[in-house]
């Protein structure tokens, strides 16, 4: 598989997302799958919840403002019916790099 990788910070792109949706079990399936057809939704899968961390469904979204990330997370909630979630945006990046093998 090839595949190119673009600067997106050279673009504009500067504002990272993370969002976690609190999506009840039977809707997880159907949530996903409308997120991860989105355009700007470039990482969306499932993991365990916790005691205290009740989330259980994130996407990743990038755009060129947190305002934009945050009408993303908005229009994703009104398309899914999953009100309950938390935007958590990166604040510096430490490191990136392309995978090696």
């Amino acid at each position: 598989r090839f595949a190119a990788t673009i600067g997106h910070r050279a673009l504009g792109i500067v504002a990272n997302a993370m969002i976690a949706w609190k999506a009840a079990p039977q809707d997880v399936e159907k949530a996903g799958v409308l997120f991860a057809s989105v355009d700007e939704v470039t990482h969306c899968y499932e993991r365990a919840t916790a005691k205290d961390w009740p989330y259980n469904l994130y996407t990743m979204v990038h755009s060129k403002s947190r305002d934009d990330c945050l009408k993303i997370a908005d229009q994703l909630s009104r398309r899914s019916g999953i009100s309950d979630y938390k935007v958590l945006f990166s604040d510096f990046e430490y490191k990136k790099i392309s995978a090696r093998i």
